[in-house]
């Protein structure tokens, strides 16, 4: 019992980082997080017995470590990753949530998944082929997303002698392009998945390196999950009306806290109505409380009888989003029908879903050169673009620059609810890439 009370006290004092691992077909991602989970004892003893038996039955004399993630039974006979697998582990210095996404051009989609919410991305580039476009359409989405750390992971060193030139040329190339998307930090690790170089222990091959391994650098890579200084937003998804005789006139406004903290006495703004009020009081797990944060789940009540639905937005009177109609976003297009000019959608923005217009698609981002072809007409699936989309009601929406949170949205059919695009508010790519002044000329991005 001392045992589980003292791991339960290691894993409330351990920080979390989200990650997610992309790169183009067979460069090795499956295999790295089977290394990772194997060589770090995430493992359970059956899980391994399965792995090992499975690669008996395929000819294999050593256990296929890429089998810990790729699950479905497309996935273990074709030797691919199709869909986003998840994986929970842990040291002693840092919890992980890991998302292993798919090399194939056509689930680029699936790497927006998983990396939408990650700290953190794992590109990998075989070293035998070196930066190829599948691994800037991977540098383009991390960009995208704003994940703020990028590991170049050049993999299979094995299989080029453990050569340090080829490793440099691909790491400065690499590097040269993620900096050009205003990539903030990005870290070149030599490894071998296979054989284990580098990845959690360090490799005899490889001398001429210096640097950590990747899991050195999982465990000691800068995480900050403090959402308090950020804007504070506060998306009503639920109106309590009891209506009792313990509570006849209860009217509080329930959701989870997206940024910032809100306090009792502060003056607010409704969105998109813009109407004002104070907050009155604020419950959190039944009990009453002065103050609530990110990413709590509360219920606030104003001091005002004032209209709140769900779907609207509560923000600080002195810092609220502007509320527009027209949305200018730098989308990545998901659905396989492609988006069009002048295509109805629903686009839904936290808790609120309106309809919606396609009204303008200005270009779409060519990886190779990062040039934008301008006026396509339409996006096809795993296109980047930027699109401008007008809303039947008016949304209170923040630049993704400044919130990843609440400057994101999605575009959906309205016929039979398929995710059609995943957007990014206002300028998504940082100055460095676009040319401008932007929130990510900052070391950190916002969250």
């Amino acid at each position: 019992m001392t045992t589980v009370t003292q791991h339960a006290e290691q894993l409330s004092t351990t920080t979390l980082l989200r990650f997610a691992t992309a790169g183009s077909v067979d460069d090795g991602k499956s295999t790295l997080v089977g290394r990772l989970l194997h060589d770090s004892k995430s493992v359970l003893t059956d899980q391994l017995e399965a792995v090992e038996h499975a690669s008996r039955n395929r000819g294999q004399e050593a256990p296929d470590l890429a089998l810990l993630t790729d699950g479905l039974r497309a996935e273990r006979e074709q030797g691919i990753t199709i869909d986003v697998a998840y994986r929970y582990f842990a040291t002693p210095r840092r919890r992980f949530i890991l998302a292993d996404t798919p090399g194939h051009v056509q689930y680029t989609r699936n790497m927006v998944t998983g990396a939408s919410t990650a700290e953190l991305a794992v590109v990998l580039v075989d070293a035998r082929n070196g930066v190829v476009e599948q691994t800037r359409r991977h540098a383009a989405v991390a960009a995208l997303l704003r994940v703020p750390h990028v590991v170049l992971a050049v993999n299979k060193m094995d299989l080029v002698d453990y050569a340090e030139p080829v490793f440099a040329a691909i790491a400065e190339e690499f590097t040269a392009y993620a900096a050009s998307l205003g990539v903030p930090e990005i870290t070149a690790i030599p490894i071998s998945a296979l054989a284990g170089d580098n990845v959690v222990e360090p490799s005899a091959h490889m001398d001429w390196y210096g640097g950590p391994t990747v899991l050195e650098h999982l465990e000691t890579v800068p995480v900050s999950h403090d959402l308090t200084a950020c804007h504070a937003r506060f998306p009503v998804q639920y109106v309590i009306r009891p209506q009792t005789a313990e509570h006849p006139d209860y009217r509080g406004y329930a959701g989870q806290i997206a940024a910032g903290a809100f306090r009792v006495g502060e003056a607010v703004t409704v969105l998109p109505s813009g109407r004002t009020s104070t907050i009155a009081g604020i419950d959190a797990l039944g009990e009453s409380v002065d103050i609530a944060w990110a990413p709590q789940s509360v219920t606030i009540r104003l001091a005002d009888d004032i209209d709140v639905s769900r779907g609207d937005l509560i923000a600080p009177a002195d810092d609220a989003p502007a509320v527009t109609q027209d949305v200018e976003a730098t989308v990545c297009h998901v659905a396989d029908q492609p988006l069009a000019v002048g295509q109805r959608v629903l686009l839904k923005h936290t808790t609120r879903t309106v309809k919606a217009i396609v009204k303008d698609i200005p270009s779409r981002l060519t990886l190779d050169d990062l040039s934008q072809h301008p006026a396509p007409g339409r996006l096809a699936a795993n296109d980047i673009g930027r699109v401008v989309v007008r809303t039947a009601e008016p949304l209170a929406l923040d630049a993704y620059a400044d919130s990843r949170r609440t400057g994101s949205f999605l575009l959906i059919d309205p016929a039979d609810g398929t995710t059609l695009t995943a957007g990014m508010a206002g300028q998504a790519f940082a100055a460095a890439a676009t040319g401008e002044e932007a929130a990510a000329d900052d070391p950190e991005w916002d969250f």
